[in-house]
Parts: C-alpha cells; sequence; structure tokens
C-alpha cells in the first residue's frame, strides 16, 4: 500500500509482523528525510518526542542501522521510502540549481596572509 508525506511517498505493509514498515513508521521516517527533527515530527504527528523516538528506533531495527542518515539512505534503497517525482522534476526544471550547488572556493591561508600583510605595509608607508 502507498501513502503519501509531503514530498515523499512510502510503501507500507498492513500486515502484523510483516516485513516493512508500519503506517506510523513510514511517515515518521518521511517526515525525517525531509529534514525534521524528532520534536517537529512529534509537532506534526501530535505525539511526543519520546514516542517518536521509540517508533524510529523500531525502524531503525529492521533496516539494520544506527543512525537518522543512513535510515532513510538504505530504506529509499530498499524502494520502501522514495520522493515524489513533482519534487525531482522541479527541481531539474530551476536554471539556477546548478550553481546554487556549487560554492566559491575558500580563501587559502596565503590569500589571507597576503592581504594582511599588505594593510601593514601600507599603515607603515603613511608614518615614512
Amino acid at each position: 500500500m502507498q501513502i503519501t508525506q509531503g514530498n515523499w511517498q512510502a510503501t507500507i505493509n498492513p500486515e502484523r509482523g510483516s516485513l516493512g514498515l508500519t503506517r506510523t513508521q513510514a511517515v515518521d521516517l518521511m517526515l525525517l528525510a525531509a529534514g525534521n527533527t524528532y520534536k517537529e515530527i512529534a509537532k506534526a504527528t501530535g505525539r511526543s518526542p519520546e514516542t517518536v523516538h521509540g517508533s524510529l528506533k523500531k525502524a531503525y531495527h529492521k533496516l539494520s542501522v544506527y543512525k537518522a542518515a543512513g535510515a532513510v539512505a538504505e530504506a529509499m534503497r530498499r524502494g520502501w521510502i522514495a520522493p515524489l517525482l513533482v519534487a525531482l522534476m522541479i527541481s531539474c526544471i530551476n536554471g539556477d540549481a546548478d550553481a546554487l550547488r556549487h560554492r566559491p572556493p575558500a580563501r587559502t591561508r596565503q590569500q589571507v596572509s597576503a592581504s594582511r600583510s599588505l594593510a601593514r605595509r601600507d599603515v607603515g608607508s603613511v608614518y615614512a
């Protein structure tokens, strides 16, 4: 059975004791994949952060992972969750998307020290 939460879609298995995620685990994992914290997931679902934490720990155990990033990656690899195609298409249409992915190169230590030494020389030349 397919369910959708935000920009994510999940496949759940409604049979008790079967492989796969329960509805609660799938919703929590999709919200986690969207970048939400346990507190934000709890607020969105109307549960306590401890309940969300327990639900996600069970999902981590099913996926054989220990961290949130690993859980999202493994669930995507298994096909249990996936971003909606619409979100992927919008990101491809955006012409600035490629420019947003790349940062300008950081200043090196030599560039920083060279600019400082020039400033000192300029100040020293005023007194000469």
